[in-house]
């Protein structure tokens, strides 16, 4: 696996995400709650409205856009809670690591002291990556893993 990069979502533009979460699939698994198909103005409007929300890409060498994340404001300012974290099937196998790294270093420049997630219990992958990376269980409920990590 090449190196990953990140940028941001800035200007704001959804149709990567759009091409990202073509399959059913897997938007179903990055927010069960969102219309299908995609629908780019419900997640401008619902999912990633909140002024203080910041999306990137994850980029691969060539420059394509593999992956999504969104960091969206916690339980206060300095809590950023990672949300809607995509890596598409053909970057996977070492993405996940590098993305919950670019996912702490992005949280740290916007002033968080720790970060939030959670992971559905039977999403192994997922849930070894955040462990491996030093996430703590907070709790488990309704199928998830509360985790949280400290940057500081």
């Amino acid at each position: 696996m090449s190196d990953l990069s990140i940028r941001p979502n800035v200007p704001f533009d959804l149709s990567p995400l759009a091409r990202l979460l073509a399959d059913e699939a897997d938007l179903a698994l990055v927010n069960p709650s969102a219309k299908h198909p995609f629908d780019p103005l419900e997640w401008q409007e619902k999912w990633l409205n909140e002024p203080d929300d910041q999306s990137f890409y994850l980029v691969d060498a060539a420059g394509r856009d593999v992956g999504f994340f969104a960091l969206r404001i916690g339980i206060g300012p300095e809590v950023r809670h990672l949300v809607y974290v995509f890596v598409e099937e053909a970057a996977r196998g070492g993405a996940g690591k590098q993305l919950a790294a670019h996912a702490e270093e992005a949280a740290k420049e916007l002033g968080a002291m720790s970060v939030t997630l959670k992971v559905e219990l039977d999403n192994e992958p997922a849930l070894a990556v955040y462990q491996a990376a030093g996430y703590e269980e907070l709790g488990r409920s309704n199928g998830m893993a509360t985790m949280r990590r400290d940057l500081v």
